[in-house]
C-alpha cells in the first residue's frame, strides 16, 4: 500500500474519532449514560458495531464501549524517514472509521440533525428485504457509492446513465466544495425531489457529506446478517461475505481529502474497491479486495467500465435497436402529466394485453403490426385506447405459460426510458414521455423490445413471436371478448390445481447467492415466500433453464399428510441446503417449518397467550402484539434457518387452503396490520366463507384496536375469536 495513502487514511481516521468523541461528550451531558441511541427501522442496533463487535448498542453508555474500541484501532502516522509496516495500521484505521462514522450519524439522529432535508439518510431493514429478490435474481448486479460531485452536470448525467444501463444501484454521497451530485442530477431533471423515490430509479442520495457513506456500508454489512446467516460479532465471516457476495464499489469524484481516504479504507476492508477520477497513488492487488483496491481513471467516459472491471461485477448491457436506453434501472421512473406526450388506458380509455399460443406454422417470427395512430400522430397530452396482442409458438410452449409471458409485458416496457406501464390484462395504463417521443420512439419499437426480451428470457420455450399493437378501438371487440374469456379460463384452471393433484413440486434456490442454506419448495398451493414465484413460474423456469434455480422435486412417498412431509422433498432439501436441513413440513408452523432467506413478504409468528398467530408485512413499521416490530422479528427468521413458531411467507399464501393447515389454518390468525388485511380482504372473505366462518375477517384484530398482547386478548374475547377455543398451539 502506498505510504501516502496510508498516512492520509490514518490521519483521516483520527479526525473522525476525535469528532465522535467531541459529539459523544456533548450528548452525554444532555442525555446521560441511559440516553437512547440507534437508527430507525432496524433490528441490528448500530449495524457495523453489531456485525464486527457483536455489541447491541441501545444507550450512550453502551456506545462508549464502541468508541473505546475505535480509539484502540488508531495508530500513529508512518514517518517518512523510518520504515515500519503500515498496511495493517491503515486497514485498522478503516475499521475505526467505519465504527466512528456510524456512531457519529447515530448521535446526529439523536438530536434530529439526520437525515438532512432532501437526503435519504439511514437505510431501513425493510428496504433491504424488499429489494432482496432483485439482489438475488440479478436485476441488481451491484452497488455504487459515488462520493463527491462530477466536474459538470453533463458528466454527472453520463455517469449515472452508464450505471443505470447496467442496472447498478447508485448511492450519492458527499460534496465537492459544497456542490453535490444530487444537485447536478436534480437540475437536469434526472432524479425526483423525494429521496425515498430514488429506490425506483436505482439512484438514492444518502447525505451531503462524506460521513453519509456509512449508510451504504452498514446496509451492506446487514446483508451478511440478514441473508448470510452470519452471527453478530463474527467479523471475519461478515467481511468475507461482503467481499464475496455483495458486489459494491466506491467512485470518488473530485479531490480526495484525508476523510475520503479514511472512508475508502473502511470500504476496502469490506472488499469494496475505490476508483477515483483524480491522480492518486494506486493500490494494486494485496488480497483484501477480489482484485485491485484503489485505482484512478481520469477519463469519465471510461470510469464506469473501469469500476465494473475492478470489482468484477457481472452485468449485461442491453443493446436493442430502439431510440431510447433500456435497463432495469428505468423501471421505477414515472412519466408525470407535465412530461407526458400521450397515454393509453387507466381511467382514460380501454386498454388490454393478451398473449396467445399458436402453432408453429401460423406465425412469422419478428413480425410487428401497428394499427391506428402511432405516437407521432397523437396530439400532445392526448389519450387513446390500445391493445397489445402477442402471439407465441414453440415446441416446448404450454398454454399454462401464456399468463407468465403476459406478466412480462409490464416489466419489459417499463425498462425503456420514457415509458411508464402499470397493470395487466384489461387494466393497463401506459404513458409515453415527450422526450421519448422526440427521440423517435414509436409503437414498432415497443414491439421490437417485447420480441427481443421475450426471446432472451424464454428462448427455451418460445421459438416464434408476433406482436400487434392497435389504437383503433373499432378493431378491439372480437379480440377483447376472447381475451376476457381466456383470463377467466386461466384463473379457473390454475385455481383448481392442488398439492395433491401433482407429483412434482419445484425448488427455488435463487436466494442462495445470499442465503447459502435456504431452499424454497413451491407447490400449487404455496408460492415462494418472496411472493414472486408460483408453481407455474417454477415449471416455466425449469423449461427455460434446466440447470437453473428452479428444479423439479419429486414428492416421493408421503411421510405425513397433515404436516405436508414427503421423502423425495426431504432428500432434495437436505442436499440443496448443504446438509443443514434434514426435513421440513410444508404445512406446519410449529414443527420443522420451511426455512426463510430474508426476502419474505410477511412473517407469521406465534402468540401463545392468544393461542393463535399474527402476520406482519414488511411495509408495516409499527409495533406488534409480540412486542417486536417487523425488523426485529425478521432478524430471528432469515438466514436459512428453521425457526419453529416463526415463518416467512408470501402474501397470497395467507388465504391458501394449506396455510399452516397442520395447526388449524386461517382461524389461527388473530392479528394483522390494517394495510395487509385490507390488501387481501377479498380473498380472506372468500376463504372464510368456504370454511363456514364468514365473520372471521372482522374478528381479526389490527393496529387500530391492539398493539399489545393485553389489548389483543381483550379484543379477541370481546369478538369471540375462534382461536381461543382451538386446541393449544403448544401441544
Amino acid at each position: 500500500m502506498s505510504k501516502t495513502v496510508a498516512i492520509a487514511a490514518i490521519r483521516g481516521s483520527h479526525g473522525v474519532v476525535d469528532l465522535v468523541e467531541e459529539e459523544y461528550e456533548a450528548a452525554l451531558s444532555l442525555h446521560g449514560l441511559d440516553g437512547k441511541i440507534g437508527f430507525p427501522a432496524t433490528a441490528f442496533y448500530l449495524p457495523m458495531a453489531c456485525a464486527l463487535l457483536g455489541l447491541e448498542v441501545e444507550t450512550l453508555g453502551q456506545m462508549g464501549v464502541v468508541l473505546d474500541e475505535a480509539k484502540s484501532l488508531l495508530a500513529d502516522e508512518p514517518t517518512e524517514n523510518i520504515w515500519l509496516p503500515y498496511l495493517s495500521s491503515a486497514l485498522d484505521a478503516g475499521i475505526a472509521t467505519l465504527l466512528g462514522q456510524e456512531m457519529l450519524m447515530a448521535l446526529r439522529y439523536l438530536d434530529g440533525r439526520e437525515p438532512q432535508p432532501g437526503w435519504h439518510g439511514f437505510i431501513s431493514d425493510t428496504i433491504l428485504r424488499s429489494l432482496g429478490i432483485q439482489l438475488v435474481d440479478g436485476r441488481l448486479p451491484g452497488f455504487a457509492a459515488i462520493v463527491g460531485a462530477a466536474p459538470n452536470n453533463e458528466t454527472a448525467v453520463h455517469i449515472l446513465r452508464e450505471l443505470q444501463k447496467r442496472s447498478i444501484l447508485t448511492f450519492l454521497v458527499g460534496n465537492d466544495d459544497g456542490r453535490t451530485m444530487r444537485d447536478q442530477l436534480l437540475e437536469e431533471g434526472i432524479i425526483p425531489d423525494d429521496p425515498a423515490a430514488g429506490w425506483d430509479t436505482y439512484t438514492v442520495p444518502l447525505g451531503p457529506d462524506t460521513h453519509s457513506l456509512i449508510y451504504a456500508l452498514n446496509w451492506a454489512i446487514r446483508g451478511a446478517l440478514t441473508f448470510g446467516g452470519v452471527q453478530k460479532g463474527d467479523w471475519e465471516r461478515a467481511l468475507k461475505y461482503c467481499r464475496d457476495r455483495i458486489f459494491a464499489f466506491g467512485m470518488g469524484l473530485g479531490p480526495i481529502d484525508d476523510l475520503k481516504f479514511a472512508a475508502g479504507a473502511g470500504a476496502i476492508n469490506m472488499g469494496f474497491p475505490v476508483i477515483c477520477d483524480t491522480l492518486i497513488p494506486e493500490i494494486r492487488p494485496t488480497g483484501v479486495c477480489t482484485y485491485e483496491e484503489l485505482v484512478h481513471e481520469l477519463d469519465h467516459a471510461k470510469i464506469v467500465p473501469t469500476c465494473i472491471e475492478v470489482r468484477g461485477v457481472k452485468v449485461t448491457v442491453k443493446e436493442i435497436d430502439i431510440p431510447v436506453p433500456v435497463a432495469a434501472a428505468f423501471e421505477g421512473e414515472t412519466v408525470r402529466k407535465a412530461d407526458m406526450h400521450c397515454q393509453f388506458g387507466g381511467k382514460y380509455s380501454t386498454c388490454f394485453e393478451y398473449v396467445k399460443m399458436r402453432e408453429m406454422d401460423e406465425l412469422e417470427d419478428g413480425k410487428i403490426t401497428v394499427l391506428g395512430d402511432d405516437f407521432d400522430q397523437i396530439e400532445e397530452g392526448g389519450a387513446r385506447p390500445m391493445f397489445t396482442f402477442i402471439e407465441v409458438a414453440g415446441r416446448k410452449m404450454h398454454q399454462d405459460f401464456e399468463p407468465i409471458l403476459e406478466r412480462q409485458i409490464h416489466t419489459i416496457l417499463n425498462h425503456a426510458l420514457g415509458v411508464f406501464h402499470m397493470g395487466q390484462r384489461d387494466m393497463p395504463w401506459v404513458r409515453i414521455s415527450k422526450d421519448a417521443a422526440k427521440a423517435g420512439l414509436r409503437m414498432k419499437h415497443l414491439g421490437s423490445l417485447l420480441i427481443a426480451e421475450l426471446h432472451a428470457r424464454f428462448g427455451a420455450i418460445v421459438d416464434k413471436i408476433q406482436v400487434t399493437i392497435c389504437t383503433d378501438e373499432s378493431r378491439f371487440e372480437p379480440l377483447l371478448t376472447e381475451a376476457k374469456l381466456a383470463y377467466a379460463t386461466r384463473d379457473e384452471r390454475i385455481g383448481g390445481m392442488t398439492d395433491d393433484s401433482v407429483d412434482i413440486f419445484y425448488s427455488c434456490t435463487l436466494c442462495q447467492s445470499y442465503a447459502p442454506n435456504h431452499v424454497c419448495i413451491i407447490s400449487p398451493e404455496r408460492l415462494g415466500l418472496c411472493g414472486a414465484y408460483n408453481w407455474l413460474d417454477g415449471r416455466a423456469s425449469f423449461e427455460i433453464n434446466p440447470a437453473g434455480p428452479n428444479q423439479p422435486v419429486d414428492k416421493g412417498q408421503t411421510i405425513d399428510q397433515v404436516r405436508g412431509q414427503w421423502s423425495g422433498v426431504n432428500e432434495f432439501v437436505n442436499a440443496a441446503s448443504n446438509k443443514s436441513i434434514e426435513c421440513f413440513n410444508a404445512y406446519s408452523l410449529m414443527e420443522d417449518p420451511m426455512t426463510s432467506c430474508g426476502c419474505f413478504e410477511c412473517i407469521v409468528a406465534i402468540l401463545p397467550e392468544a393461542n393463535g398467530v399474527m402476520i406482519v408485512n414488511r411495509e408495516y413499521e409499527g409495533m406488534t402484539p409480540i412486542g417486536m416490530p417487523f425488523t426485529t422479528l425478521a432478524g430471528t427468521v432469515g438466514g436459512g434457518a428453521q425457526t419453529p413458531g416463526f415463518l416467512g411467507v408470501g402474501r397470497l399464501y395467507i388465504t391458501s387452503k394449506k396455510f399452516i393447515s397442520a395447526e388449524g389454518g386461517l382461524p389461527r390468525v388473530v392479528w394483522m396490520p390494517k394495510e395487509l388485511k385490507d390488501g387481501v380482504m377479498d380473498l380472506l372473505r372468500k376463504r372464510a366463507e368456504e370454511m363456514g366462518i364468514p365473520d372471521l375477517p372482522d374478528k381479526i384484530a389490527d393496529e387500530t384496536v391492539a398493539t399489545t398482547s393485553e389489548e389483543l386478548l381483550d379484543y379477541l374475547m370481546k369478538v369471540d375469536h375462534p382461536a381461543l377455543t382451538m386446541d393449544s398451539l403448544l401441544g
